[in-house]
């Protein structure tokens, strides 16, 4: 058997994934280990528990396929930095240390972390990420889009993919980069970089487009094919400590947000404004790629593929029969990426495309049994437990649902990605608009504004959403079906009127992620057995975890998790536990 360990790191959300064969055995980030959100660390942990599912030791992979090219990014930096002279010199002083203690080592590293001492394929950063995405779909043939902040130079590429060949026709260099205008963006509002894009993709619903017309002139030059070019007076990121420059400040009118303070109708509009922008400039790439390649379908991948109000947009223009996203389009899945190129590329095996996707529902992550559950359970004394059969599981919880109970709900593998898929996730009844407020502010400890998404069997979303295809990774939005709201600004999350309204966001979509009985069983049962009782088959899912942590990866993060929360109950494998109120 050929096992072939693909490995990202340093940057951000370090992840590691095995292939035997070429098949996916395995995935996770290191941060569901660490428990450090976005851990970038060398995924010590993450490859550890990869070669342990599998049953194997570093000896017997055949090859390690690292998601960049450090040496090209090295030069991309100190290129960057000598242009910024003085200005980068603090900046320089920081990174340079750390990228000459790590990111040119790797192989050593490797040899000393986990005794592997054999060949390691190093792969461009986009290629990764058009791997990731076109490898595991369900085209032969596609366009490929990635777009994210930066990898070594490439920070938007323009691919085809066809059979087992992947090749990027066009890219945008750095410091030209979507992903970090977005990002300026994020850190002016006051959210932290690199973290906080969801929040500022959630608020833009609230606000106005008044500031489009200003992005376009002063910020960036987007052409009619999707290219586009940055004023870099506005920004301080390719040698500075922070994103944008006072230029930036002065064409807004003042100083960023202050973290944490109170959000301002500005906030609001900046968000709406660039994530219009956005928007557009993702609609013009894409195009174009399917202008290039001639193909019917595209497949995307890159940060900014986690914008599913983008992604969204694109599938609603028309221009492909079918779009697919990579789950885990982050960096996290470069690692998945630079695997399957070395299996494919530098292997030369073929490709063999089914009906589905090979991503196995993104649950690739660790299990856990009957028994290691009891285990974590015998340890407790302040909860109350009892284990059912799947059928009586599913009615009991269905109706606890319908009680307006919060469940933790802990099952199967779990998910590769950010997003929890009904592995590792918070559910709850989503018809209650109260719900939103309280899962946010009681549960989650987040933003109120911040929405939530809906998971409904496959078969019934287009009864409750204007979808035209599966979304089975939750990275495409919906206009919600009988959603109307009313109000301005922030006000408006309190005058919805929806039969879903606390999974309808103040633009009347959705963020939906739709159920096959196949894929999820024990979900699909429970989603059955809620609506029986209430006529409605959708249910608030997010993911299993509070502000600021990584999701839940073993039974004892979800009690942790449960006990210090407001949840009403746990479900963990066939055990539904609750808190010994006495």
């Amino acid at each position: 058997m050929t096992y072939i360990l693909g490995i990202s790191c340093w940057y951000h959300d370090a992840a590691a994934c095995l292939l035997r064969d070429g098949v996916i055995v395995a995935a996770v980030q290191e941060e569901r280990f660490t428990r450090i959100k976005h851990d970038a660390s060398l995924p010590v942990n993450a490859i550890a528990w990869c070669l342990q599912y599998a049953g194997i030791k570093a000896e017997e992979l055949s090859l390690v396929a690292y998601y960049d090219k450090p040496f090209l990014k090295f030069e991309r930096i100190l290129e960057t930095y000598l242009a910024g002279v003085p200005h980068g010199i603090p900046s320089f002083l920081k990174a340079m240390p750390v990228w000459l203690k790590r990111s040119l080592w790797i192989p050593e590293l490797l040899r000393k972390e986990i005794g592997f001492d054999g060949r390691i394929l190093f792969c461009e950063h986009h290629e990764s990420h058009a791997a990731s995405a076109f490898f595991p779909s369900p085209f032969d043939h596609a366009a490929i889009l990635t777009t994210d902040g930066v990898g070594e130079w490439a920070t938007t590429s323009i691919g085809v993919g066809r059979s087992d060949r992947l090749v990027l026709e066009k890219e945008i260099h750095f410091p030209h980069s979507l992903g970090l205008l977005y990002s300026t963006f994020t850190g002016y509002c006051g959210f932290r970089v690199n973290s906080g894009e969801y929040k500022l993709m959630g608020l833009a619903p609230y606000g106005e487009p008044k500031y489009v017309q200003t992005i376009l002139d002063e910020l960036i030059d987007l052409k009619e094919d999707g290219s586009y070019r940055l004023n870099l007076r506005y920004f301080a990121f390719p040698w500075g400590l922070r994103m944008y420059s006072r230029e930036f400040e002065r064409l807004f009118d003042g100083a960023a947000r202050t973290p944490e303070s109170s959000i301002t109708r500005k906030e609001i509009d900046l968000a709406r404004s660039i994530q219009v922008v956005t928007e557009r400039a993702v609609m013009q790439m894409a195009r174009h790629a399917g202008q290039i390649s001639g193909a019917a379908n595209l497949c995307m991948a890159g940060g900014v593929a986690l914008n599913c109000v983008a992604n969204g947009r694109v599938l609603e223009s028309g221009r492909f029969e079918k779009i697919w996203i990579q789950p885990a389009s982050g960096d996290a899945g470069g690692a998945l990426g630079a695997a399957l190129m070395a299996w494919h590329r530098y292997m030369q095996t073929p490709r063999e495309v089914g009906h589905g996707d090979s991503m196995q529902g993104a649950a690739l992550g660790p299990f856990y049994g009957t028994g290691e559950i009891r285990a974590a359970l015998l340890d407790q004394t302040s909860i109350l437990y009892e284990e059912l059969d799947d059928d009586i599981l599913c009615e009991r919880v269905a109706q606890l649902l319908v009680d307006q109970k919060v469940i933790g709900w802990f099952q199967g593998r779990m998910e590769y990605g950010p997003r929890a898929l009904g592995g590792r996730s918070i559910l709850a009844d989503p018809r209650n608009l109260a719900m939103q407020k309280h899962v946010n502010q009681s549960i989650k400890f987040r933003e109120s504004f911040r929405p939530f998404a809906p998971v409904v069997p496959a078969e019934k979303s287009s009864a409750w959403f204007e979808l035209k295809e599966e979304s089975p990774y939750m990275l495409l939005t919906a206009q919600v079906k009988g959603a109307h709201i009313e109000g301005e600004g922030l006000e408006r999350q309190q005058k919805i009127t929806s039969p879903i309204a606390a999974v309808t966001h103040v633009d009347g979509s959705a963020r939906v992620q739709t159920v096959r009985r196949q894929d999820h069983p024990l979900l699909y049962r429970l989603l059955q057995a809620f609506e029986d009782r209430t006529g409605c088959p959708v249910l608030i899912n997010t993911s299993f975890n509070v502000r600021g942590e990584p999701i839940v990866c073993t039974p004892e993060d979800a009690l942790n998790c449960f006990k210090h929360t407001d949840m009403d109950i746990l479900v963990l494998g066939s055990f539904l536990i609750q808190k010994d109120l006495r």
